[in-house]
C-alpha cells in the first residue's frame, strides 16, 4: 500500500475515532496531529525523491545533448580532413543519439511534473497540519470552558457544549477531507508509465543512410567542399 492511500485511511480512521470519542476531545485530538506528522514524514520522504529523479534526468538529457554536439564537431573535422566515411559514423552515432533525446526529454517533463505536484501538496499538508496545530489550543481551551459549564450549568446546558465540541470537529473534518482529496490527486500522478518498445524499435527500423547522406552533403555545403 502507497504512502498516500495509507496516509487517506489513517486520516479517515483516527477522524471516525475523535468523533466516537468526543468526550476527551484533548487527548484525541492530540493523537490526531502525532498521527498526521507521521505520514507527513513520509510524503516529506517521497517528495524529496522526486526532486531527485527530476534533477536526474535533467542530468541524463544534458549529457545526452553534450554527447550529440560532440558527435557533430567530430563530423565536421572528419569532413575537413577529407575522410567521408569517418564522418559518416559520426552523424550516424548522432542521428542514435537523437533517438535516445527524445525518450530522455519526455522522461525528464514526467519528472518535473511529478515533483511540482509533490512538492505542492507538501506544502500544502504542512500548512495545514500548522493551522490544525492552532486550532488544536482552541479546542482544548474550549473543552476547559466546557467542563466548566458542565459544573454549574444543567444537563441540558451540558448536551448544549458537546454540540458545540462537534460543529468544531465538523470544520475540521471538512479541512481534512480537502487534504484527502489532493492525496488521492498526486497518487494518480505518481502511477509510473511505460514506453511502448515497438514504437521506439521501429524508429530504428527505418533507413536512416539516406538522412545521413543529406546531412554529410549539408556539411560539406557549410564548410565550402
Amino acid at each position: 500500500m502507497g504512502v498516500l492511500t495509507r496516509f487517506k485511511d489513517i486520516m479517515a480512521a483516527n477522524f471516525n475515532a475523535l468523533l466516537d470519542k468526543c468526550e476527551d476531545p484533548e487527548k484525541m485530538v492530540d493523537q490526531y496531529i502525532r498521527d498526521l506528522e507521521q505520514d507527513f514524514a513520509e510524503v516529506k520522504a517521497q517528495t524529496a525523491s522526486l526532486m531527485a529523479e527530476e534533477k536526474s534526468a535533467k542530468r541524463k538529457l544534458d549529457e545526452c545533448d553534450e554527447e550529440i554536439n560532440r558527435m557533430t564537431e567530430y563530423a565536421k573535422k572528419a569532413v575537413t580532413a577529407g575522410n567521408d566515411e569517418e564522418a559518416k559514423r559520426f552523424l550516424s552515432k548522432k542521428a542514435e543519439l537523437s533517438g535516445n533525446r527524445e525518450l530522455l526529454a519526455k522522461n525528464y517533463e514526467f519528472a518535473c511534473e511529478n515533483s511540482a505536484k509533490m512538492t505542492q501538496m507538501h506544502d500544502k499538508l504542512a500548512e495545514d497540519i500548522a493551522e490544525l496545530k492552532n486550532r488544536r489550543e482552541t479546542i482544548k481551551a474550549k473543552e476547559k470552558m466546557a467542563k466548566t459549564r458542565q459544573k454549574i450549568n444543567s444537563i441540558g446546558s451540558g448536551v448544549e457544549d458537546a454540540g458545540s465540541s462537534i460543529a468544531a470537529f465538523d470544520r475540521m473534518e471538512e479541512k481534512v477531507n480537502r487534504m484527502m482529496d489532493e492525496a488521492d490527486a498526486m497518487g494518480e500522478l505518481n502511477k509510473s508509465s511505460e514506453d511502448d518498445i515497438e514504437e521506439l524499435a521501429k524508429k530504428y527500423d527505418k533507413d536512416n543512410n539516406s538522412a545521413v547522406d543529406d546531412e554529410l552533403a549539408a556539411l560539406k555545403a557549410q564548410l565550402g567542399m
